[in-house]
């Protein structure tokens, strides 16, 4: 009875994790983290290496078996019904592994047709993606996946993410290895997602940029969070880089540290 009562609530929420916990061996790498992501929002999760972002991720997403936990998304069961679940999802996994063979017109050709869509529809979807994400050059060239730089390799991720037009993403360091006109690029796209409806999560260790584009974050350290709520609640009155360091703490350098530099 509880489990159905918590799925009934879920389902206001496009992302929620239900006190989530993975262990490995004696390690928790997550302890018990309950998040809610409201519908519409672009959410930041941030933290430390290590602190156990990619790792709650992996298991709200159905990559990773939780321990113990639960993870909903558009009030689905990730676990219970997971094809049901993965239709409202688009992933930008952590370490994104990619056909190298391909090229990426290719690959989002397959990926499109493995996820259902009509021949037609993921043709002209995946030639405006190509465009809007600035891999004509590439694609012109025959360029296979496996020659992409990192930057490129993130865009067509994102472009396998967006493909089947899911209500929720999760980008797991979605900027990271990006040049900065294509930071913009992706951006009015991930705007554009929101301003329609779509729900964001992204994780980033850039506090600057998780500022600019998000209206709710968490901070996680050690497996568990230590602050939740809006960008200006979680900030307290100050940055929230500032407000970061003050929850997870940061090693100071004693002057006779590291003193051969520069001798």
């Amino acid at each position: 009875m509880a489990a159905a009562d918590t799925s009934t609530l879920e389902s206001e929420h496009a992302l929620e994790l239900v006190d989530l916990r993975r262990e490995f061996a004696d390690k928790v790498a997550v302890d018990d983290v309950n998040l809610r992501v409201p519908r519409g929002s672009f959410y930041g999760l941030v933290g430390p290496n290590g602190a156990g972002k990619t790792t709650a991720l992996s298991m709200a997403v159905g990559l990773l078996r939780p321990s113990g936990g639960q993870a909903f998304v558009e009030g689905v069961d990730v676990w219970q019904d997971p094809v049901e679940a993965k239709k409202h999802l688009g992933v930008l996994p952590d370490g994104l592994a990619l056909p190298e063979r391909l090229t990426g017109g290719e690959l989002l050709t397959y990926w499109g047709r493995f996820r259902g869509l009509d021949a037609q529809v993921v043709a002209s979807r995946s030639a405006e993606l190509i465009r809007l994400l600035e891999l004509e050059e590439a694609e012109a060239l025959g360029t296979l996946v496996g020659e992409y730089s990192t930057g490129m390799r993130k865009k067509i991720g994102l472009a396998t993410a967006l493909l089947h037009a899911p209500s929720v993403l999760v980008l797991d360091e979605p900027y990271e290895a990006v040049d900065p006109v294509s930071a913009r690029v992706l951006t009015r796209i991930l705007r554009r997602f929101t301003a329609t409806g779509g729900s964001i999560v992204i994780s980033s260790h850039v506090m600057s940029l998780v500022e600019s584009l998000c209206d709710r974050v968490a901070i996680i350290a050690n497996g568990r969070v230590v602050a939740d709520g809006t960008l200006d609640e979680v900030r307290g009155g100050t940055s929230l880089e500032d407000r970061f360091v003050e929850l997870v703490g940061a090693r100071d350098i004693d002057e006779e540290e590291l003193s051969w530099i520069g001798s």
